[in-house]
């Protein structure tokens, strides 16, 4: 089981751009970064004006420099940059909040190495597989070239598979080991989160199509409409909706079977059919609904409650769910503790106080 929750995070984690993985449940904001194709800013823009080298603090009596916290800092402000114009406050703001994932960072490279944390090079080339999976990229020669497009060597990706892999191996043995689930905590996560495990409602209806198109004249536009809004009414007068699809609807399959649709869910049709039918309730009619292919009138023949999944064929999705939400809360106490513990020395540099 173990192995099978590191096997996810770890596909979660190691996805390049062109795809991700959906955090569901929260994100943890002491989370280790996920592994991400870019480029590191090799020349980050110092601050304007100011020293462009110090020590900006001292962790367990490694140093960090402001070169790192600038670099750190970068690609944040070059994001706000693209919103609107900063000005020195806000982009010290941001080297601030940088200097502290740079000194975490720090603390969870040194426990790294405190517990000889390693990555074998078939778990590196596992996670290249898993990205290149992910990614629907067909080879190692288009992985390289993904990367290059993003100003990103192939040995420097590298690098950051293994980093990332130390980490998650980190958490394994400082957090998610130490996890218990219970059959009543599963219940309980069921029960308070009824609705997500519900089947969405489905739908039964008819309908009578008047066939046009983009490419029509206005005037076979207009006739397919005075047509529809004739039918219409009589649909409104009370007549019997089947025997007017089989008299005027110009769906073949409708003049034989009164125009069913069948039974369906939302998404299964086009969206502005979907949105006449989810406001109307069973027995209307609904007004013309014009589509790319036509015009359609509508009936709701029934509404059908979605039901809620038993929970016996949740367990393993409950579980990794409850679980994943459990290990978020606990990294986060985690890294508060190793924080405490820890020497850190900030220096009181221009900028970063």
């Amino acid at each position: 089981m173990m192995q099978r929750r590191f096997a996810i995070l770890l596909v979660c984690l190691l996805l390049i751009p062109v795809g991700g993985c959906a955090n569901k449940g929260g994100t943890a904001k002491k989370e280790p970064e996920a592994a991400t194709i870019k480029a590191e800013d090799s020349k980050p823009t110092p601050p304007r004006g100011k020293v462009t080298n110090a020590i900006a603090a001292i962790v367990n009596e490694e140093v960090v420099t402001l070169y790192e916290v600038n670099r750190a800092a970068q690609p944040f402000i070059r994001e706000a940059e693209k919103k609107s114009v900063i000005d020195d406050a806000i982009r010290n703001q941001i080297r601030r909040t940088a200097l502290e994932q740079v000194v975490e960072k720090k603390l969870i490279e040194q426990k790294i190495r405190e517990l000889n944390i390693k990555v074998t090079e078939e778990e590196i080339r596992q996670a290249i597989d898993d990205v290149k999976k992910q990614n629907n990229i067909p080879s190692q020669e288009a992985l390289v070239a993904a990367l290059a497009n993003q100003g990103l060597s192939f040995d420097q990706y590298r690098i950051q598979l293994q980093e990332q892999l130390e980490k998650l191996k980190l958490v394994s043995v400082e957090v998610r080991a130490k996890i218990h689930v219970s059959e009543s905590e599963l219940r309980e996560f069921y029960d308070a989160n009824r609705a997500k495990y519900t089947e969405d409602d489905s739908y039964r209806a008819r309908h009578i199509f008047f066939k046009t198109n983009e490419k029509a004249s206005s005037e076979d536009i207009k006739r397919s409409m005075t047509n529809a809004l004739m039918v219409l009414a009589e649909t409104k007068s009370g007549k019997d909706f089947i025997e007017l699809a089989k008299t005027y609807s110009e769906d073949p399959a409708a003049r034989k079977d009164g125009g069913d649709l069948g039974i369906f869910k939302k998404g299964d049709m086009q969206p502005e059919m979907e949105s006449a039918i989810v406001a109307m309730k069973p027995g209307e009619v609904s007004e013309l609904v014009y589509t790319p292919a036509g015009f359609h009138i509508i009936k709701l023949e029934e509404r059908i409650s979605g039901k809620l999944k038993p929970f016996e064929g949740l367990k393993a999705e409950l579980e990794e769910a409850l679980y994943r939400k459990k290990s978020e809360e606990r990294f986060g106490q985690w890294a508060k503790d190793l924080r405490s513990k820890a020497s850190i020395d900030i220096k009181e540099i221009m900028g970063l106080m």
